[in-house]
């Protein structure tokens, strides 16, 4: 019978927990200016304006600092365009 009892408190465990009140993840966006205070702001009112737009940005940083970093190794002499391996 104690089995049975503690089989079912374990049936019960999910049911328990899922009764917490739900929890909202906000940013704190008191002490922010500028673009951070857009950012933590657009978090706060859209999780998908938020996603869509962390999709798009991260790439496009990606593109403009790889380009630079490019830009800066071809002003050194290092040339990415060619693959001749010299070695002597």
């Amino acid at each position: 019978m104690r089995k049975t009892w503690k089989m079912i408190g374990l049936l019960l465990i999910p049911a328990y927990l899922s009764a917490a009140p739900e929890v909202v993840i906000v940013a704190d966006t008191r002490h922010l200016t500028g673009v951070r205070a857009w950012w933590g702001n657009l978090y706060n009112e859209s999780h998908l304006q938020f996603a869509l737009m962390t999709v798009v940005l991260v790439p496009l940083a990606g593109i403009i600092l790889g380009s630079l970093a490019d830009l800066a190794m071809q002003c050194t002499g290092i040339d990415l365009k060619s693959r001749v391996l010299r070695e002597g």
